[in-house]
Formats: C-alpha cells, sequence, structure tokens
C-alpha cells in the first residue's frame, strides 16, 4: 500500500511538473529593446506569456539592450516591455518552435517627467496585471491614477485608450489616445490605434484618414509597420499596403509574416516578378513550414 502510495505521488508530481511548464518547447525568440533615438535600454523587462497554455516568465534585457527567450513552444505569445521611466508597451506575436523567429525590435518611448519610484513602479505592474486578466475598469483606474499623480507621463494615455478599446468603448479610446498626440502629434501608436477605433466602428474612410497621419519613415517598429499594411491588405487597398510591406522587409530582412504578404500584394497589383522575388526571399528564411509549401506552390504557378 505504502509503495502504492509513493507511486502515485510520483505520478502526480510529474503531471503537475509538466502543468506548470506548458510554455516549454524547443523554440528561440530574441530580441533587442532601444530608446527612441536608437540607444539599448538595459534591465528592460520583457515578460512573455504563452496565450495556448495561459503560463509565462520574464527576462531581462542586457547592456547592448538585447533578451533572449529560450526553450518555448510555438504558438501566440504576449509580450510586455516594462521600464521605469519609460512607457509600458504591449505586443501579440506568433512564435514558431522549429525555425528561426524574426528578431523582435521594440523601441520605448522615455515619459518625461515620471519620477522613477517604487511608488509608480508597483502602480504600473498592478495596473498591467489586472490588464493581463481582462479587468479594464480596474486597470484604468490605476493608470489613472498614475497620470493624476505625474501629469507629465502623457504615453500612459495609451494605456488608458487600450482599456477602453478593449471594452469596444471606441469614442472613449479615442479621446484617450488623443491625449497622447497633444504632447506628440506624430506617436504612430496613438495614430494606428485611433484609425483601428474608427475602423471597428466601421468608417473606413475615417480610419485611413489617420493611418494616412502615419510617417512610415519615421516608424522604427517593424510590426506597427506591418499591422498598418494589412489593415490596408484586408480592405484591398493594395498600392497603400505594398509600402508599408516594403518598408517593413526593410526594417526587419528577415521578417516572414511581412514578406509573405508582401508576395502577395504583389501578386493582387499583378507584378509577377516582384512577387517571385519576394517570395524567393521568404524561403530564404523558412523553408520547411506548411506555409513555405504554398509560397512554393506560388512560384510553381507564377514561373510556368
Amino acid at each position: 500500500m505504502k509503495k502504492a502510495f509513493l507511486f502515485m505521488m510520483t505520478i502526480l508530481f510529474i503531471t503537475c511538473l509538466l502543468l506548470a511548464q506548458e510554455y516549454k518547447g524547443k523554440g528561440r525568440a530574441i530580441g533587442v529593446v532601444t530608446d527612441e533615438q536608437g540607444n539599448p535600454l538595459e534591465g528592460v523587462t520583457v515578460k512573455l506569456f504563452y496565450v495556448k497554455g495561459q503560463q509565462g516568465f520574464s527576462v531581462k534585457t542586457d547592456k547592448e539592450g538585447k533578451w533572449v527567450a529560450a526553450w518555448i513552444r510555438g504558438g501566440q505569445w504576449n509580450i510586455d516591455f516594462e521600464k521605469i521611466g519609460y512607457a509600458p508597451k504591449k505586443i501579440s506575436v506568433e512564435l514558431q518552435e522549429f525555425q528561426k523567429n524574426p528578431e523582435i525590435k521594440i523601441a520605448l518611448v522615455k515619459v518625461t517627467g515620471l519620477v522613477v519610484t517604487d511608488e509608480v513602479k508597483a502602480l504600473l505592474e498592478k495596473g498591467n496585471k489586472l490588464f493581463d486578466e481582462q479587468k479594464y475598469d480596474e486597470a484604468r483606474m490605476v493608470y489613472e491614477d498614475i497620470l493624476a499623480k505625474f501629469p507629465d507621463a502623457y504615453p500612459i494615455w495609451q494605456n488608458v485608450g487600450n482599456c477602453y478599446f478593449a471594452q469596444e468603448k471606441y469614442a472613449e479610446a479615442e479621446q484617450a489616445y488623443l491625449r497622447v498626440l497633444e504632447k506628440d502629434p506624430n506617436n504612430a501608436d496613438a495614430l494606428v490605434a485611433i484609425g483601428n477605433a474608427y475602423l471597428n466602428r466601421g468608417d473606413k474612410d475615417k480610419a485611413f484618414e489617420w493611418y494616412g497621419k502615419v510617417n512610415v519613415d519615421k516608424i522604427t517598429d517593424p510590426v506597427i509597420i506591418y499591422n498598418v499594411g494589412t489593415m490596408y491588405y484586408n480592405n484591398s487597398r493594395f498600392a497603400e499596403a505594398l509600402v508599408y510591406y516594403q518598408k517593413a522587409v526593410e526594417k526587419q530582412k528577415n521578417f516572414t509574416d511581412a514578406l509573405y504578404q508582401l508576395g502577395l500584394t504583389y501578386l493582387n497589383l499583378q507584378k509577377n516578378q516582384e512577387a517571385i522575388n519576394a517570395f524567393e526571399e521568404y524561403l530564404k528564411v523558412d523553408s520547411e513550414s506548411p506555409r513555405a509549401g504554398q509560397v512554393r506552390a506560388f512560384l510553381s504557378y507564377l514561373k510556368k
């Protein structure tokens, strides 16, 4: 009986251990975090959350602003970037387990006048945790508390807007994003967010008016560039989408999603040779995934 009990306890322990490491796999993600001028930021907390497994972990950037997340599974990951004195940033990416993932480049915006205190750090962490738990009203109240105490921390209005956006309160979200633009009229995140708010309300003309305000040459984050291009692509505005996909690939040459969409965009514009070039570049980065098979099929058709 004692042996049976120990055996069951061992099985239970192993099972719990496996469940506790749901995000573990064979993949690897790398990235670099800089300030707006391109200077590397050390000590940025990078929080990675595996959506399917509902688990995650954190790493820190080194002196060169670089971070590495090893032994991870493929799938959707939410990644938060936090450093006191800078506006936190959240992204969602699809990471691959059995092929090389493109380097994730992030630029954080310095919060002018934000005093670096334990109180601010605790509030930011509390607000971000509530947001991740989908407690948007509570998260917004925390962010607004920071803004009340530190009015110069204007990028935090983006977080306030994101809370409203997640609740489909698009008018309120827009007003929050506009508070960012009052201080930083060319802030790409805020401009795109307002465009998204109009798009979700069904006002495509107004949405693309806001997307058009984004100066693609001023955006350093290839993911933002790619997302704007996809807004155009999904609405059959291929000429505009082309500009953004080209710039995304220019910023990050191994950005597989952008390369794939670039090839499709050229196809829709009947620029077959350019599509061939884009798809061939794609296969240099990814030659094994199911999508690589689609790319080969496109190339076979185009070369006939």
